[in-house]
């Protein structure tokens, strides 16, 4: 990895639909050069997949609900039932096992309060839980999803990489 290919994924965090052409031109390559890097990117897992990010009002799922979530059971096999109940629903976009007073974090998204508690109780109907605690998110200030590429350890570099 260099600093061609971190400009590349800067670019295509930002719009994964530009042609290659344009990336190549931002980045001082031509296409097939460009190209080539973009599939070893995708080969090498680094790029997982390219997708359309959503407006959450147009599609009626305008509220964040953070979910955490306690629980007596910590064997791998309730782990795995978890989260294969938790996999069913699609209001459940994130999901953490955390470290601290909560076991997991979930972050749900729904058009209201009664979707949510209706989210919620064929949740529970589905696995035993201890403890559920609700937070709802009164407004989004910040919402990305593109990853920090500073942290990026480039080739021929060593320690703590510089912005590009």
């Amino acid at each position: 990895m260099d600093r061609l290919d971190r400009k590349i994924l800067r670019l295509l965090q930002e719009n994964s639909t530009l042609a290659v052409a344009d990336v190549a031109k931002k980045v001082g390559l031509s296409t097939t050069p460009c190209w080539r890097r973009i599939q070893k990117l995708e080969e090498e897992g680094v790029i997982r997949r390219r997708v359309a990010v959503l407006d959450p009002e147009r599609v009626n799922a305008k509220v964040n609900v953070f979910v955490s979530i306690r629980t007596n059971m910590h064997s791998h096999e309730w782990l795995k039932r978890f989260s294969e109940v938790i996999q069913q629903f699609p209001e459940v976009v994130e999901f953490y096992r955390m470290s601290g007073d909560v076991d997991y974090l979930l972050r749900v998204v729904v058009p209201d309060i009664a979707a949510y508690d209706a989210f919620y109780k064929r949740m529970i109907a589905k696995i035993e839980i201890r403890d559920v605690s609700s937070t709802f998110a009164m407004e989004q200030i910040k919402y990305t999803t593109e990853l920090p590429l500073d942290y990026l350890v480039l080739d021929k570099e060593s320690g703590a990489s510089n912005a590009a």
